[in-house]
């Protein structure tokens, strides 16, 4: 496993927004008491006029935020994931799904970044959740260069969403700026035929990482990064499905209704296939640090790796 990069996937998120509003005077970024956590120290500095502090209020946060938006201005909200997918769940059900107000949510410190606070302070229902709202989109990046790519992408985009990144840097799964990135379409980081392995944010680099282990014992695995998971790339998974004939999901969520329910949804109802899904069980997660609850509970690379190896030597 790579060591991670030193920038963390939060920090390149507001530095390009920074860097996209100092020539846009409509961009506008609101937090809750969470420009520290948030690294938005810098922007509110640089761009007092662009920024909104509502204190400790994230309710507050959405309203106000809906409202801007409703103005015409392109409105991103940061703060502790948490709070936003739980503590203002109404406020973003209502106020921007429903009224189909272009509000982006930044939840920093998503997952169990804040695995030592305990179950409060842990976002790990956020996909199963937001995905439910029409017309709310749901975006997690797995490195600092394809954050940028998304910020770029969604500064201008007519729809509300939620961009969830962790707290603590991360391994570079894109080398270099050179990589394809489109809003619902998975990328390809390797290619294979004997197992699919799909990932979303932070789990992504340890599906690379599994996929190198498992072709060093001769198994060829496709790997995805699911970047979007809502809107979703169906036709991704059929074809991994209908090609490979087994599928390794791993995600930093509860195993209910996050990716690895998405990927069962869609096999299920057209191409049924043996399936592995790596995430939280249905308990509070373990008082430990983030890559020790990922080793815990079978989704950092050795047990994917392992998940895989199972799959496929299970059928011979």
């Amino acid at each position: 496993m790579k060591s991670p990069n030193k920038i963390p996937c939060r920090k390149s998120f507001t530095d390009t927004l920074l860097e996209l509003a100092r020539t846009d005077k409509d961009i506008i970024a609101v937090t809750s008491d969470a420009s520290g956590s948030a690294t938005l120290t810098d922007f509110g500095k640089e761009l007092p006029e662009q920024f909104v502090e509502v204190g400790i209020a994230e309710q507050n946060a959405v309203g106000v935020s809906a409202g801007l938006a409703s103005a015409g201005m392109k409105v991103f909200i940061f703060g502790p994931a948490c709070f936003y997918v739980a503590r203002s769940l109404e406020q973003v059900k209502v106020d921007m799904a429903y009224s189909q107000m272009p509000v982006k949510i930044c939840g920093v410190s998503g997952g169990v970044a804040y695995s030592q606070l305990g179950a409060t302070h842990h976002s790990l229902h956020d996909i199963a959740v937001l995905r439910t709202f029409p017309g709310m989109e749901v975006y997690l990046p797995c490195d600092v260069r394809q954050t940028r790519k998304l910020v770029e992408k969604l500064v201008n985009r007519p729809k509300p969403a939620y961009i969830r990144v962790g707290r603590n840097a991360v391994p570079d799964v894109y080398e270099n700026d050179d990589f394809d990135f489109e809003l619902g379409k998975a990328n390809t980081l390797m290619e294979g035929n004997d197992l699919t392995i799909i990932g979303t944010g932070e789990t992504v680099a340890h599906c690379l990482e599994a996929g190198r282990m498992l072709k060093e014992h001769g198994i060829n695995a496709r790997v995805l990064d699911m970047h979007s998971i809502k809107p979703f790339d169906r036709e991704a998974v059929l074809k991994a499905a209908r090609e490979t004939g087994r599928i390794v999901t791993a995600e930093e969520h509860s195993i209910y209704g996050g990716l690895g329910a998405i990927v069962a949804e869609i096999t299920a109802q057209e191409c049924p296939v043996r399936m592995k899904i790596l995430g939280v069980p249905d308990e509070n997660v373990i008082h430990a640090s983030p890559l020790t609850v990922f080793r815990h509970y079978g989704f950092d690379y050795q047990g994917i790796y392992e998940a895989g190896m199972a799959l496929v030597e299970s059928e011979k």
